[in-house]
């Protein structure tokens, strides 16, 4: 079992690297690997819907995302971090997430957990995990809820060290994390399937 932390804050070893390690510490001593993933610096580019990715099974623009694909495909499950940017995740994870998810849908994500967090110095952290909780829920992923909102708070990563309570959070995360993978594991063994896909019909709203 492997779960992939995405770090989608400008900073590398900023205030989200230090929730998710927090998370990776834990994942660990519950028996799960992980790897950190962090997006870097350069500019994304977000979806332009051409639909190139649907022909030739990546983006047309060929950056972190193409490079990192297979580890997602991979992945039993996942956490993605952001920093606060005006009450919302960062533009590269949000331009990085509208292309993986627009690219990968369900063929990835189906079913595999998946959890949000944030940091702020203040606020705005709430409005930005239910930003990013959509992608999951749209996706049919089970998401992973934690003892409270998934946050840290601070400027620096040694004060998000002094927000006892938000690696409390992150911490209980990352054992919810591990049992429901263990969860599945176990179904898996005992051969229940996932849940039966209805091939259904899309509509809109104009008459």
């Amino acid at each position: 079992m492997k779960v992939l932390l995405v770090n989608g804050s400008p900073h590398e070893k900023g205030c989200t690297n230090r929730a998710l390690v927090e998370i990776q510490h834990t994942l660990l001593e519950e028996g799960v690997e992980s790897e950190i993933l962090w997006l870097g610096k350069e500019p994304l580019g977000g979806c332009i819907a051409c639909g190139g990715c649907r022909h030739n099974d990546q983006c047309i623009y060929d950056d972190i995302l193409n490079r990192s694909r297979e580890k997602f495909r991979e992945a039993d499950g996942f956490v993605f971090g952001s920093p606060v940017h005006y009450a919302a995740a960062s533009g590269n994870l949000t331009a990085f997430m509208d292309r993986l998810f627009y690219s990968e849908g369900k063929k990835t994500f189906f079913m595999k957990p998946a959890a949000a967090i944030t940091s702020a110095r203040r606020a705005g952290t709430t409005a930005t995990m239910d930003q990013l909780n959509k992608y999951f829920s749209i996706s049919q992923m089970p998401i992973v809820s934690s003892r409270y909102w998934n946050m840290v708070h601070g400027s620096t990563p040694e004060q998000v060290e002094e927000d006892r309570e938000g690696l409390w959070t992150m911490r209980a995360l990352a054992r919810n994390m591990a049992y429901l993978l263990k969860c599945q594991q176990a179904a898996r063994a005992a051969g229940i399937e996932l849940p039966r896909q209805e091939a259904g019909e899309y509509t809109n709203f104009v008459r």
